[in-house]
């Protein structure tokens, strides 16, 4: 692991700033915010004034008003989803609000291992053939041209409510909502699919207010879905900057009272809250059990959570997605066993990981390939196989746009899609399975040759023992939620001198350690290292370690101290 400190600010950045903290300018500007307007909108996100007018999208015009027709002649709608969190909290969040405006609404989410990811062909013709009048499409519909020219060719309108890179070519739909379009003329905010369809809540309020139109939301109804629009951004692993910043910090606070019974029932059965409420509750607690139905079974199962009636069902349906993530991690823990024999001989050779098996299941090989990603630090694509067809999800590094890749690989494809850093697709025949291996790799390669590829660990800044405080932990508190492209703060300390050390756990996993530094016994700091346990054996008083940390509170018995939990260590070279 490469330890590498990020550029240190100029005196100049110092003096441009009087009134703040010099490690808080560090952190800021580590982020990228240099100027002041930016400064102040990061540090006091605000709802109200922050967040862009969903109008700037040039189609969501004619989208609200195509919806306000539909409502107004009684038309069925039919909500096409997908069976991420993503896509389920999507569907959910734009079901209740046709239903809170009295449309006649129906959802299809497709079964990950039979239907895969978007349109597809037979679902359509369902559809046609069942008389909807309009489709809109949720995290899903920007990819699926043909499926979309059916519906046209039939009659049926479709809006697209989408988050995914803009293929080689758009689909003619009635309009597309999409921030990663080009000519969308939306700014530059990287929403997720949910995100995109509060927005599109966003614009049918205005439209109200507008039009004075007789089919009203309640007032301040938009801000009770931000609890499921904070899960899926969070869940999608998108930047928490500006507008998705604003809704997960926001978010946060509606799910705290949240009004779903669905959410507030899973809640209530995961209530592990080490650090109280947050992003990193969401992404390890609610988003994975969520994401659980459509890996396991049947999204369905989360969506009927989410939109749960009675605490009756509500509970049925928690303890179902409870069960559901208990099977999930026993078949990934298999499956990633297997996939890791198979490229662990060769793993550091390759430019791209590539795994395969009869049968996997369909719904975990992305996590798979996650966890080849982070192991090898290289692109990885975990393929299941079924028949004469081949499913596969990817992962992959800031170095490989893993689904532009893709794209240059169409002719061999049946379908895909995704992002720069994850994508999904499926291979039709052996014959174009082993070609697609052999130029995907070609492509890792021209791309990846000669880059050092060793894992590289970001450290926003050096400090000392001395400036740690709970004043410090206050100003990092100022920079939550914490999320992708605003990562919690990692720090370096060098030359610490260890002053106890133990194991601690169950099975002494885990590492705990006092430290001193330049001689100062008055300012001794604990250190634990969950799964650093083996460096018990390693060290003892007196010795000197280098270590980056994340900085936290420790709570235990009504008692709360400063903790610095250990991300890496070494001995000391002084």
């Amino acid at each position: 692991m490469i330890w590498k400190i990020k550029d240190k600010i100029t005196p100049e950045f110092i003096r441009q700033y009087p009134n703040y903290n010099e490690l808080v300018l560090q952190l800021l500007f580590n982020r990228g915010l240099t100027e002041k307007e930016k400064i102040e909108e990061f540090l006091n996100p605000d709802f109200d004034r922050q967040l862009f007018d969903p109008y700037l999208f040039k189609d969501m015009r004619s989208a609200v008003e195509r919806l306000f027709k539909a409502l107004l002649a009684g038309e069925h709608i039919m909500i096409y989803g997908d069976y991420d969190a993503d896509g389920v909290c999507s569907t959910a969040i734009l079901f209740q609000t046709l239903t809170a405006l009295g449309a006649r609404a129906d959802t299809y989410i497709p079964f990950r291992e039979s239907e895969g990811y978007g349109l597809n062909t037979k679902i359509v013709r369902q559809i046609i053939n069942q008389k909807f009048n309009l489709v809109i499409t949720v995290d899903c519909g920007i990819a699926n041209k043909k499926e979309i020219a059916e519906f046209t060719a039939a009659g049926i309108d479709v809006i697209i409510l989408d988050h995914h890179e803009e293929p080689l070519e758009l689909p003619q739909a009635l309009a597309i909502i999409d921030p990663h379009v080009k000519s969308c003329g939306y700014p530059n905010s990287p929403l997720c699919g949910a995100g995109v369809v509060f927005k599109f809540v966003q614009a049918i309020i205005k439209h109200q207010q507008e039009n004075n139109s007789p089919i009203q939301l309640p007032e301040g109804y938009e801000k009770w879905l931000l609890d499921l629009a904070a899960i899926a951004t969070v869940g999608d692993i998108v930047p928490l900057l500006g507008e998705n910043r604003i809704i997960v910090k926001y978010g946060l606070m509606v799910m705290d009272k949240t009004r779903n019974l669905g959410l507030a029932k899973m809640m209530e059965l995961v209530n592990n809250r080490r650090n109280g409420l947050d992003t990193e509750y969401l992404g390890w607690r609610i988003v994975p059990r969520i994401n659980a139905a459509g890996r396991i079974d049947h999204a369905s199962v989360a969506f009927n959570l989410l939109t749960a009636e009675t605490q009756e069902e509500a509970g049925k349906w928690a303890q179902f997605l409870e069960d559901n993530n208990k099977e999930r991690q026993q078949i990934t823990g298999k499956i990633l066993e297997a996939a890791f024999i198979q490229v662990a001989k060769t793993a550091e050779e390759e430019y791209i990981l590539i795994a395969e098996g009869e049968g996997w299941l369909a719904g975990v090989v992305g996590l798979v390939a996650g966890r080849l990603t982070d192991k090898y630090r290289r692109p990885a694509l975990v393929f299941t196989k079924e028949g004469d067809k081949y499913l596969a999800s990817g992962r992959s590094i800031e170095e490989f746009d893993i689904t532009e890749a893709l794209k240059r690989c169409d002719d061999l494809l049946a379908k895909y899609g995704g992002h720069p850093q994850a994508c999904g697709l499926t291979i039709i025949g052996e014959d174009n399975f082993l070609k697609f291996k052999e130029k995907i790799r070609r492509l890792a390669k021209e791309k990846l040759a000669g880059l050092d590829l060793t894992p590289t660990l970001m450290i926003d800044t050096e400090i000392k023992l001395s400036q740690i405080n709970w004043q410090l932990l206050e100003e990092v508190g100022k920079f939550e939620p914490f999320g992708e492209d605003n990562k919690r703060p990692l720090f370096a300390a060098f030359s610490l001198a260890v002053e106890q050390v133990q194991t601690v756990g169950a099975d002494g996993k885990h590492l705990k350690v006092l430290v001193s530094q330049d001689g100062d016994l008055g300012n001794l700091h604990k250190l634990i290292g969950f799964s650093f346990g083996e460096w018990c054996a390693r060290l003892k008083a007196g010795d000197k370690i280098d270590i980056v940390f994340e900085l936290g509170v420790n709570e235990w018995n009504g008692n709360k101290e400063l903790q610095l939990k250990i991300e890496d260590l070494r001995v000391s070279n002084t």
